[in-house]
């Protein structure tokens, strides 16, 4: 599907990836966590360019997919207790969505690849995040950042009186596609 002038749901997969740190980091898991439930919309004007991009994430429907590393094996019930925990550092109870809103559009030179800029709100506290972004295909993108909890005021996991750590920045990737939005 060739792209043109209007209105473009956002679909696809959102995933998260965490390494972990700290003297007793061999003992913890390095998580990929993807999120259940999320949407997107994207404009494009007349001239083909983005004109604005906006997506919500729920914070309840995270799922860790796996677990890699670690002394032992990622059980069901260490994937449950991971997503109780992260509900608290994310304080999910009070805010329940992250957001992110598009400022800027950089397209690169070929137009296959390219930069937004905007605003993510994450645990009540908004700030500037840069999206890489990539195209694969005529509707479809790949996305990547980084999000570095701390500047949100989230206190990365840690155990065993801190010799495992959940490391500051957790790796964002995701596949996009995009669907001309009805109404």
């Amino acid at each position: 599907m060739a792209l043109r002038a209007g209105r473009y749901a956002l679909e696809g997969r959102i995933t998260l990836r965490t390494s972990r740190d700290g003297l007793a980091a061999q003992a913890g898991h390095d998580l990929t966590i993807e999120v259940g439930r999320w949407s997107g919309e994207v404009v494009i004007g007349a001239d083909l360019a983005p004109v604005s991009l906006e997506a919500r994430v729920d914070l309840g429907s995270l799922v860790v997919r796996a677990g890699s590393g670690g002394i032992k094996a990622l059980t069901d019930r260490d994937k449950r207790e991971i997503l109780t925990t992260a509900r608290k550092v994310l304080s999910v109870d009070r805010h329940p969505e992250a957001t992110f809103t598009a400022s800027s559009f950089s397209p690169a030179e070929d137009g296959s690849a390219g930069v937004i800029d905007g605003a993510l709100t994450l645990a009540g506290r908004t700030g500037p995040l840069r999206l890489q972004v990539r195209q694969t295909d005529s509707d479809r993108f790949l996305v990547g950042t980084a999000v570095r909890q701390t500047s949100f005021g989230i206190k990365p996991y840690s155990g065993f009186l801190g010799a495992l750590r959940v490391s500051d920045d957790v790796a964002v990737e995701a596949e996009v596609d995009l669907t001309p939005a009805s109404g």
